[in-house]
Order: C-alpha cells, then structure tokens, then sequence
C-alpha cells in the first residue's frame, strides 16, 4: 500500500515472534520534553506492534542532539542491542546553532550505524517551527518515533536476510 503524499510503501507486517528477541535501546534527548515524550511514545507503540519484547527495550538519555552520536556508538560498542533509536527534536532558531546541531548529529548517527553495521535509527526532527514538531509527533502511525522504530527494525530485516 502506497502512501499518497510520499509515495512511501509500508514494510512487511512482522511474522509472529519475528522481532520478540530482538533488543533495542530508545536513546532520547532531555530538550523540547513535551515533544521527545510524544516520539517516544510512537516509537513504543511501533515496538509493541511490531512484536519487539517489552523486556527487550531499555531507555537512554542524552544532553542534546549533538550528543546522540557517541550516545548510540556507546551503547553499539557494548554489543548488548541490535538497533538504537535516536529521537530528538532540533527547532531552528536566530543564529547558525540549528544547523551545526542538525547537521552533526546526523552525520554521526549515521556513522555509528555504518561502524557497527546495526540500524540507528534517525528519529531526530529538524524543524523550523514548535508547531512543525508537534505536527510530527502525533499519535497516528506517522509520527516520527513511530516511523524511526520501523525503518530500524525493517533495516534488521533486510541485514538478516543479507546473511
């Protein structure tokens, strides 16, 4: 099924028990709190749907978002989870701070999933607005931290099957 809007195909629906060991670290942020609760909220409500053992998750916290990176790459390097979700939101503001922060950040998480070769998810909104923030972190299937938990688990998927 097609999504409209972005033309985004959903992933498989899991097979029974396909995600139950899977073990995942919900790494977020202590800034924009409201909106960190509400990603993280979707991304709990994605790893029950999608079979993930609620004893299987942990919570992490970081300063911020420039953080994030050696927050997942630590907790990679312990080898004790399959995937990291990194949620936090970046709202731009009157001086370049936004697009240094955005633009690490991603840069790093994306490092650490390449250095470890386990999805780490980017579940970090870079927004210009509060309300750009609160419209992606509704309670629906398309908020962010919903969507994060997907793609990591899809992407665990498609590795296992590399195998």
């Amino acid at each position: 099924m097609s999504d409209v809007k972005s033309g985004f195909v959903a992933p498989a629906a899991p097979e029974p028990g396909e995600f139950a060991a899977t073990r995942v670290a919900v790494l977020s942020t202590r800034w924009n709190v409201e909106v960190i609760d509400a990603l993280r909220g979707g991304a709990h409500r994605a790893l029950s749907d999608w079979g993930v053992g609620s004893g299987h998750v942990t919570e992490f916290r970081a300063p911020g978002a420039y953080e994030l990176p050696l927050a997942a790459h630590a907790l990679l390097h312990g080898g004790r989870f399959d995937a990291v979700i990194a949620l936090g939101a970046v709202i731009r503001g009157d001086t370049p701070h936004f697009e240094y922060v955005a633009g690490e950040c991603a840069r790093g998480l994306m490092d650490v999933q390449l250095k470890f070769n386990k999805p780490v998810a980017f579940g970090v909104l870079t927004v210009n607005t509060p309300q750009q923030a609160t419209e992606r972190c509704g309670p629906g299937q398309d908020n962010k931290g919903y969507e994060a938990v997907s793609a990591a688990l899809d992407m665990i998927r498609l590795i296992r099957s590399a195998s």
